[in-house]
């Protein structure tokens, strides 16, 4: 068995992709399509992402609108907004739902701040699973002892990297949590 360096890199990559992902759906004060990526919506007898079920777009700085494509699903669409934890409070004018982005209170901004810090630590927990895997396949491998311990300082500079750049990330999204 060989230590396979591009795989370790990859895997912490996607660690660092996810929380991205995250991170773009925690709000600040401007509107984003996705703030309600994650919102899933119950219709047809099982539950879809909304961009399945509609378009989302920022027509403005502070609001969101959902054009439904059946107007069947627009209750059934605005009750997931409601009930997404997000804050949101939705409108429907026929197939068309108008999305009002409050402004953050101190205390939601310190609230999702947390939620950051929380996905955070997640990646980083990733990362450090993914060192573990990296360790031990260097530990298992038929190297000579110079070239393991040449391959697990590899396999460190990549995971302090890592962690150095979610920790970079998150500073930058709560300075963009706590920005008026």
């Amino acid at each position: 068995m060989t230590f396979d360096k591009a795989d370790i890199e990859r895997r912490m990559k996607g660690a660092i992709d996810n929380l991205q992902k995250e991170f773009s759906g925690l709000r600040t004060g401007r509107a984003t399509t996705s703030m309600l990526e994650g919102v899933q919506v119950e219709v047809y007898g099982s539950k879809m992402p909304l961009n399945q079920v509609g378009n989302v777009s920022v027509p403005e700085p502070r609001m969101l609108t959902v054009t439904v494509w059946d107007g069947a699903n627009t209750p059934m669409v605005e009750k997931a907004i409601r009930n997404s934890g997000l804050g949101f409070n939705p409108m429907a004018e026929g197939t068309l739902i108008r999305v009002p982005v409050p402004d953050l209170s101190e205390e939601r901004r310190a609230e999702l701040a947390k939620v950051a810090g929380k996905y955070a630590e997640s990646a980083r927990i990733s990362v450090r699973n993914v060192r573990k895997d990296g360790m031990d396949e260097v530990k298992n491998s038929d190297s000579s002892e110079d070239e393991q311990k040449r391959e697990s300082d590899e396999v460190q500079k990549l995971t302090d990297t890592y962690i150095q750049k979610i920790d970079t990330m998150l500073s930058d999204k709560e300075k963009d949590i706590m920005t008026v």
